[in-house]
């Protein structure tokens, strides 16, 4: 079993450990339990970086584009650079998601992503994350070596507990639910395809959709016949914007969606990934020495485009 624990990530001090309970469901923390603005800093950024983050002085402080929940922020200082990410009303819960999937990712050692120092509360409210910079180098970098890494990596963790995650987190900012199941089809049926079906019927009261998306949420199971599914970690949110590379080449992957699932599952958002046939062959290459039967009906090297 190779589940990643937070590790050196800390939390501010207004906010749960990591052994708490609420931790397990983060958009359940008491809304009636008053902050204690008097026991956090007026720029709790600046304190963490100038002290645990092991600078002694800030040399610049840039925002960077390319967000639309968040406001990104580069800290240069003599100890190097620290990426800010901020959010004026959304608690720390979906940054302590975040961090948590960045952890366990970076704990298989195999694709790069920034390494997550510190979460907590802004004292005007909302909340920050502090993680590793990355330089950025070309947009459109080596495909297989993103294919090959991706497949290290949902070989490298697995979780004895079955699919779901170790908190609720969220996709862009939407609430994602990971409560354990043993069964992946009831997993994705109920998690996934429901709570989304369920969601699109709240907000635009569209009963024909949600009938058909749950009849088909009750034939999932015939095409996962024979299928030997193991819950890997995933990214979950794996589109463009989030996958890069870095100055030497190297993929990086970005502000993730994390839960055990299906390994296939991390194609979901394919359509708008620009994976290409040398991504795929790379990717099933790595992946085939489990023997394991692929639910793709095809074989990498027939897939030369996006899905």
């Amino acid at each position: 079993m190779a589940v990643a624990l937070l590790g050196s990530i800390s939390f501010s001090s207004s906010m749960p450990s990591i052994s708490s309970p609420s931790l397990q469901h983060p958009f359940n923390f008491n809304k009636n339990k008053p902050l204690i603005v008097a026991a956090m800093s007026d720029d709790p950024v600046r304190e963490w970086i100038l002290s645990e983050g092991k600078a002694t002085k800030i040399k610049g402080i840039s925002p960077i584009g390319g967000g639309c929940i968040n406001r990104a922020t580069r800290y240069d200082t003599d100890a190097g650079s620290f990426f800010v990410k901020t959010n004026r009303s959304i608690g720390p819960s979906m940054f302590e998601g975040e961090a948590l999937g960045l952890n366990a990712m970076y704990e298989t050692g195999s694709i790069r992503v920034p390494k997550p120092y510190k979460v907590g509360s802004l004292p005007t409210g909302g909340s920050y994350i502090i993680m590793e910079f990355i330089e950025f180098g070309a947009s459109r970098g080596n495909q297989s070596a993103l294919g090959r890494k991706l497949a290290e990596m949902h070989k490298a963790a697995k979780s004895e507990k079955g699919f779901g995650f170790h908190v609720d987190n969220t996709i862009g900012s939407t609430p994602q639910i990971n409560t354990w199941m043993s069964d992946w089809v009831e997993f994705f049926a109920e998690h996934r395809l429901g709570y989304q079906l369920k969601m699109a019927r709240e907000q635009y009261g569209d009963p024909i959709i949600y009938e058909r998306g749950q009849r088909l949420a009750r034939n999932l199971g015939p095409l996962f016949k024979n299928v030997v599914i193991e819950p890997c970690l995933l990214h979950g949110d794996l589109w463009s914007g989030n996958m890069t590379y870095d100055k030497n080449g190297e993929p990086v992957i970005l502000d993730p969606a994390c839960y055990y699932g299906h390994n296939e599952a991390e194609f979901g958002m394919s359509w708008c990934a620009g994976f290409g046939g040398d991504f795929y062959k790379a990717y099933f290459e790595g992946w085939k020495r489990k023997k394991k039967k692929s639910f793709f009906p095809v074989v990498p090297e027939q897939m030369t485009g996006n899905l």
